[in-house]
């Protein structure tokens, strides 16, 4: 198929020809949201076959989120410049063949390395799809609806993940998990070249290697910096991890500024409404994180769910979130992107304000329905948030688009489990104190909920009880210090929306060579522009930004 000089292919396909390449696309967002989910059930059965340390295991879990934080603009630029869909079918079947390797792992070092692999695939599949979406839809209403499926995909994944995942580690060993991923190669492949048509870039510009390197040397060691300060509190491995990723970043924009075909525009962060449709990515994805880390700790370590039972407790918070994300661009149209985020950021406060009333025992109820609140707000916020993104970038460039709004769901996610985890960590740790615990036992005790577990267990008898009481009504407590948090933070986000929304956006600028203008239009915060988007140039961040849908990972 021929190719206009923006990368979109010429002619437009016909209606049905654009929803079936969808249906081609989501399946590798289904297969990264169930991978994403599956493993965390499969770490005790293969703790116990491959007997790794625990720099090791921390590694086997840590390490493809890494890989995918580091990779995701270098992929998100090459795949203008050699082709999307081309991309897309490479870095599936890797996925696809790691996820085989990994299944099969027989030492801890070797499922480390197919981890690795996993994440440099990953790393390529999300923006290549949302890319293609912006290019196969050049119609603004169709695309909408396009990547709130998009995102609504995600939340379907999480859901059967587990429900998948438990039912193969009942029957079989820990690698079953991993296998799950196999197959969807055999489908992507060989449909998406017949029904999926490839754009790039036509006129990308040299490839620049210092800033793939300078973005690479960002997120690595902020990401690495953000996860130890979530598992170990403050130390000198996190300081220097996230000085190291400041004076990168940096370097990159500063080097981005400089350069005739930079990366990534960074001048868009100039304007108002596109930093507050990235903010409102970035707190979005915190609040998911946070909320599903206490829920999930809550009920299977203060309750004692089994993980089935928790994945079935979780269903009516996908549901919202499904529900609310294809919801998300009618409503968008009709009160304005930025009213639609501010209301489902207020939502997700109350709902982490329930959360905050969890009780050391008893019944489920304020977890699940504070959980279903803080995903039906943060679902319609990232579903109107993302496209304010991708709009922004003009279609030639929609692979860098992408990597912008999947970074943000990177740094979301590591910041929602580091700020509200370690707030929470931190009450817990202060529960022990005046205890009058054996220094040996509050030691191990303090450092989490489930090492606490297993040393009442060991000590049984009353002594166990009563550890076990300490324990939980701590958790309990450090969860309600890190919801309230929770509830700060999404109100200065809901804030920050609302005013974006009621403020006149300033004229038009001129663009920058082979970038698009960065200024919104007065009408930004209003109601969705007229047009189908199809021409290479970008609409305005805050009309776009009340079409599309994102999802955390």
């Amino acid at each position: 198929m021929p190719r206009a000089a923006d990368g979109i292919p010429s002619p437009a396909l016909a209606p049905h020809r654009q929803w079936l390449a969808l249906a081609v696309l989501v399946l590798p967002v289904l297969l990264i949201s169930m991978d994403n989910t599956i493993l965390g059930l499969a770490v005790p059965s293969l703790s116990a076959d491959l007997e790794p340390t625990s720099s090791q295991l921390l590694w086997i879990v840590d390490v493809y989120s890494f890989v995918v934080a580091g990779l995701l603009v270098t992929m998100g630029t090459l795949g203008d410049r050699i082709g999307r869909l081309r991309l897309l079918l490479i870095g599936t079947s890797a996925f696809g063949v790691a996820s085989v390797v990994a299944a099969f792992a027989t030492s801890a070092p070797g499922l480390i390395g197919a981890r690795a692999v996993l994440g440099v695939a990953g790393a390529t599949l999300l923006p290549a799809t949302l890319a293609l979406i912006r290019n196969v839809f050049p119609d603004a209403r169709r695309r909408q609806l396009a990547v709130a499926v998009w995102a609504t995909t995600f939340s379907v994944g999480s859901a059967v993940g587990p429900l998948i995942g438990g039912l193969l580690l009942e029957h079989y060993w820990w690698g079953s998990v991993f296998l799950v991923a196999a197959p969807v190669p055999l489908l992507v492949v060989p449909l998406g070249m017949a029904l999926v048509p490839e754009s790039r870039d036509e006129a990308p510009g040299r490839f620049d290697v210092a800033s793939s390197a300078l973005s690479i040397a960002t997120m690595l060691p902020a990401v690495y910096g953000v996860k130890k300060l979530a598992e170990h509190g403050w130390g000198g491995d996190v300081a220097l991890g996230l000085a190291g990723g400041v004076v990168a970043g940096v370097a990159f924009v500063r080097r981005q500024r400089r350069l005739e075909s930079p990366m990534i525009d960074v001048e868009l962060f100039r304007v108002r409404a596109f930093r507050t449709a990235i903010t409102g990515q970035v707190v979005a994805c915190m609040g998911l994180a946070g909320g599903l880390y206490f829920a999930t700790q809550y009920l299977q370590l203060v309750l004692g769910l089994s993980p089935v039972r928790v994945a079935v407790h979780m269903l009516p918070a996908v549901t919202a979130g499904m529900v609310t994300s294809l919801a998300a661009p009618g409503l968008a149209r009709r009160l304005g992107a930025f009213a639609v985020i501010a209301a489902g950021m207020v939502t997700a406060a109350g709902g982490f304000a329930v959360m905050s009333q969890v009780p050391a025992a008893g019944e489920p109820f304020a977890a699940v329905t504070g959980l279903l609140l803080v995903n039906a707000g943060v679902s319609v916020a990232m579903t109107v948030s993302i496209d304010g993104i991708l709009g922004a970038i003009p279609p030639a460039k929609a692979g860098a688009g992408a990597s912008m709004s999947e970074t943000a769901n990177e740094a979301g996610i590591a910041l929602g489990t580091a700020v509200l985890g370690s707030i929470a960590a931190y009450v817990y740790r202060r529960a022990f104190a005046g205890a009058g615990l054996d220094p040996s036992v509050l030691v191990e005790a303090r450092e989490t909920l489930g090492a606490a577990e297993q040393v009442a267990d060991r000590l049984g008898g009353t002594a166990g009880e009563a550890l076990r009481g300490l324990a939980h009504q701590g958790f309990v407590d450090g969860v309600e210090a890190g919801a309230l948090a929770g509830v700060a933070i999404l109100a200065v986000a809901a804030w920050r929306a609302a005013a974006t929304a009621r403020r006149p956006a300033p004229p038009r600028r001129p663009a920058r060579t082979g970038q698009a203008s960065a200024g919104p239009t007065p009408r930004a915060s209003r109601g969705p522009a007229k047009g189908s988007g199809s021409s290479a140039r970008r609409r305005p961040p805050g009309d776009a930004g009340r079409r599309g849908s994102p999802s955390c990972r």
